[in-house]
């Protein structure tokens, strides 16, 4: 079949299942809970569903451990409950992508268990396993959750597995044909079942490089990160190409990649068009915020608007000159929520600032996405204590955090301001004292700043971030303009620098996007046409000049 790119004009949502809408009361979201608020999706004007692990799993790292790719979770409930929810997609014009992970599994997977049971099993090759006679594990490479990369073996003196993430999650063994044909053909399976395509998780680790050497620590531990000798490594390309070629090419699916670290260079194999993906995240200016992605309790970074002005648009001409497509997102499951994270004075954390940054980014070419609660302004939680962390990469960096130095209370508030944890409470749907997901109390705490945050508080708020989602869906859909929204160039304005200006032009038509991010007035020239959106109630003009009110979105055509 003919690859198109018919996923350009798409509108994504990402739902979190178990924390997204509880039907049975354990507190834990769930498929069902999934169907039961379709309806309310729809409304946003979104065309796809991302559908964050469901398969059956141990939930160390929250279904990222997966021990049956084709099962699902009785948690979240039952295959005939999947079969449903892909049934009541369509039936509404949406699609429906799930998250492939398998550059690991969990340590509970049949195909790990029988590796461990029989050095001489197939599945012992399925998996990287090394032995030492010095009692020393192979190498010194620290594991993106931090200690060693290496688990010793039970009962196998000498002998350890290697893991990327958790001891948890061993990674697969993509040298080995053999696993990588049982891959293709679980994919391929879900596929048949008639799912759109795959969010892909950490496919830039597939390859290893396999001297398996040591290098110059980079920390006190002793260890070094485990990117610069297993994230994108030469070789990757042979992986990736024959990945595309049995799976993803034969449905013309969709696929969105998780590419950590990929240099502009190599953009064109990964995304141009015959590249792997059909896209890839552009996670540039979601890290803005910290010194290392993976080891976030080294600190913040020191930014600027103008900083995250000149990131997003280096990216945007990156993903130009590549041919590429790029899914733009403000925020996702890994992610703290960005209100709290972009907007650095808490007391301006308020909805004009986060219908602010929706404007940002949800018109740039490339399709959007949007993460649960993102579309009603959520915040960031603030915990006291590591107990009530779920998080296995937060826990690991708080207790890392402690290991370099640092005190309790300056890791604790590393781990309020960055963990992954914040992304995962549960959705507020109204204020009741389980926020309308529960009725009983949830997995993970709900937020403690949700006062007037909640579905349906905003529902009956015209000027509520919700219906400002709502009003940018219908208006990238308005026949009048969605071609320019879709295949429009991208043109960067001269304003000032604590405003973001673009324009999205075609043969005949030009739509403005102006964004101020500040707390201040700021001023920028009168852009042709008429509004077709305003984050604020009423709009400011002096003569040739249009007046931003602190945090005003403008949109012009």
């Amino acid at each position: 079949m003919a690859t198109t790119r018919w996923w350009k004009d798409e509108i994504v949502y990402q739902v979190y299942p178990r924390s997204f809408q509880d039907t049975n009361n354990d507190g834990i979201g769930d498929l069902q809970g999934v169907i039961r608020r379709l309806d309310y999706l729809k409304t946003l004007g979104i065309t796809m569903i991302w559908l964050s692990p469901v398969y059956r799993s141990p939930m160390v790292d929250m279904g990222y451990d997966i021990s049956d790719y084709q099962a699902i979770d009785p948690q979240f409930g039952t295959m005939a409950d999947f079969d449903e929810l892909l049934k009541e997609t369509k039936k509404r014009g949406i699609k429906l992508i799930m998250d492939l992970v398998v550059n690991h599994t969990s340590d509970q997977h049949t195909w790990f268990k029988q590796a461990l049971a029989d050095p001489d099993s197939l599945y012992r090759n399925y998996y990287i396993f090394k032995k030492t006679t010095d009692g020393q594990v192979p190498n010194n490479w620290r594991s993106i959750f931090g200690g060693s990369t290496w688990t010793a073996v039970p009962n196998e003196p000498g002998t350890y597995y290697f893991h990327t993430f958790a001891p948890q999650q061993p990674d697969l063994n993509w040298e080995n044909p053999q696993l990588r044909q049982a891959i293709y053909r679980m994919i391929n399976w879900w596929l048949d079942k008639g799912i759109a395509g795959y969010r892909i998780d950490a496919i830039t680790h597939l390859k290893k490089d396999l001297d398996w050497a040591s290098l110059p620590p980079d920390g006190k531990d002793g260890l070094v990160s485990v990117i610069k000798k297993g994230q994108n490594r030469p070789g990757l390309n042979k992986f990736l190409d024959e990945l595309k070629t049995a799976t993803f090419k034969k449905y013309n699916a969709v696929t969105i990649g998780e590419a950590y670290g990929v240099p502009a260079v190599d953009l064109p194999q990964f995304i141009g068009p015959d590249g792997y993906f059909s896209m890839i995240f552009d996670f540039s200016y979601l890290n803005i915020d910290i010194a290392n992605v993976d080891e976030w309790y080294r600190g913040k970074a020191d930014w600027t608007i103008k900083d995250l002005k000149k990131t997003i648009f280096s990216a945007q001409k990156a993903i130009k000159q590549a041919g590429g497509w790029t899914a733009n997102v403000l925020e996702n499951h890994d992610q703290p929520r960005v209100l709290s994270k972009l907007i650095k004075n808490s007391a301006e954390q308020t909805p004009q600032a986060a219908k602010a940054l929706a404007a940002m980014y949800y018109f740039l070419p490339g399709v959007p996405f949007i993460y649960q609660g993102q579309e009603i302004g959520m915040k960031n939680f603030q915990r006291s204590s590591i107990k009530q962390f779920n998080d296995v990469s937060s826990i690991n960096n708080y207790q890392t955090a402690l290991k370099a130095g640092l005190q309790p209370k300056q890791a604790l508030k590393l781990l309020n301001d960055r963990s992954r944890d914040n992304a995962r409470t549960p959705m507020q749907w109204d204020n009741t004292q389980f926020g309308g997901f529960s009725q009983t109390q949830p997995w993970l705490e709900l937020g403690n700043d949700r006062q007037g945050i909640n579905v349906a508080a905003e529902e009956q708020d015209s000027a509520s971030v919700l219906n400002f989602y709502r009003r940018m869906g219908k208006l990238r859909q308005d026949k009048c303009y969605h071609s320019t929204f879709i295949d429009g160039q991208l043109r960067e304005l001269m304003v000032p620098d604590e405003v973001i200006g673009y324009q999205r032009q075609s043969a005949n038509q030009t739509i403005t996007v102006l964004v101020n991010l500040t707390a201040t007035v700021q001023t920028v020239s009168r852009p042709a046409g008429s509004v077709l959106l305003n984050s604020h109630t009423k709009l400011q003009l002096n003569q040739n000049q249009l007046i931003l009110k602190p945090y005003q979105a403008v949109i012009f055509g």
